[in-house]
């Protein structure tokens, strides 16, 4: 963290920047949040470490319109959405520069909790330095501990990989997190029958409160005006005025994003409800790798999506009724 703010306060110095957008320290120890910094003093309020798992990819459509150039701390699966983002010209390259930040997985506070530590006042082992794999968690009921990898963030277990796709400069090494199957969850949900499908995701999309939250975190959704804002019909309300309701936000805005999800999985990370958003995604990213080959959204800033570039060796409509 200390090489970064020193990197910061440099590119400000010589005017290579004239603002870094990264984290500062939140309201609790486990709540930083993405911030812009434009003095080398504000950055005293600069944070890194495993609880920053904001990807910053999506505030860089703002800060390219703004005079002068960014830099931005982007984490390896970060850079996938940068990329993808490049690719639907969203964002200004020319207005970037940026610093490639080293991971060893992301922390979640939920799991934390579903562990049973209640009270937390303090979290130490969250640094991105050393080789600690144990946290120690400060309660009001005494001291906690537990192991580093069980607090992480699902989308750091099944890892695209520690590799920064596009940087002008790496600070800190990255540590290999992945130790599950990416679709191991979609094939489970694939298993069950037409009834029990129905029945999870009711169950899980009740849940939605209509916060937008997954909507305004998501890179993938960067239209200037959303359709769920419009007022010609009642998808801009807040509330879900039936089930039907529920279920067509969180639909539509997944067959929106095909093909250009990275999977970086922050619908999940920011819903307030724990609903497994991602899962959505994941279940199109498995098809679309079924149905056109094996394609990884943002991988680079060039290659036409599957869902974007026709082939006569594409599938046709039909193969989705044939399979069933």
């Amino acid at each position: 963290m200390q090489e970064l703010i020193k990197r910061a306060k440099e590119l400000l110095a010589d005017g290579t920047v004239v603002r870094v957008l990264g984290w500062k320290a939140g309201d609790l120890a486990f709540n930083p949040e993405p911030a812009y910094f434009e003095t080398p003093e504000s950055l005293e309020d600069f944070v890194y470490d495993g609880f920053c798992g904001a990807n910053l990819s999506k505030y860089m459509i703002e800060a390219s319109k703004l005079e002068g150039k960014t830099m931005v701390c982007l984490k390896p699966c970060d850079t996938y959405s940068f990329n993808q983002l490049l690719k639907e010209h969203r964002v200004d390259r020319e207005k970037a520069y940026i610093v490639g930040v080293g991971c060893k997985g992301k922390l979640d506070i939920e799991k934390i909790r579903k562990m049973g530590i209640k009270g937390i006042r303090g979290i130490s082992g969250t640094e991105l330095t050393g080789d600690a794999e144990t946290l120690t968690v400060d309660t009001v009921y005494g001291e906690k501990t537990c192991a580093y990898k069980d607090a992480m963030l699902e989308r750091c277990h099944v890892c695209k990989g520690k590799e920064h796709k596009i940087y002008d400069e790496l600070i800190g090494e990255s540590k290999e997190t992945k130790d599950a199957d990416r679709f191991a969850e979609v094939e489970r949900i694939e298993a069950m029958s037409p009834e029990e499908k129905f029945a999870f995701w009711q169950s899980e999309l009740s849940k939605c409160i209509r916060c937008n939250a997954c909507r305004n975190v998501c890179p993938a959704c960067s239209c200037r005006k959303c359709v769920f804002d419009s007022n010609k019909f009642d998808s801009a309300q807040k509330a879900n005025v039936d089930s039907f309701e529920e279920k067509m936000f969180h639909v539509i805005r997944a067959f929106h994003v095909a093909g250009r999800c990275t999977d970086c999985g922050e619908c999940s990370r920011v819903c307030p409800q724990g609903i497994p958003l991602h899962l959505f995604n994941r279940k199109f990213i498995k098809d679309i790798d079924d149905f056109y080959g094996e394609y990884q959204a943002g991988e680079d800033a060039e290659s036409k999506g599957p869902l974007t570039s026709f082939t006569f060796d594409d599938v046709e409509p039909g193969i989705v009724a044939e399979r069933g």
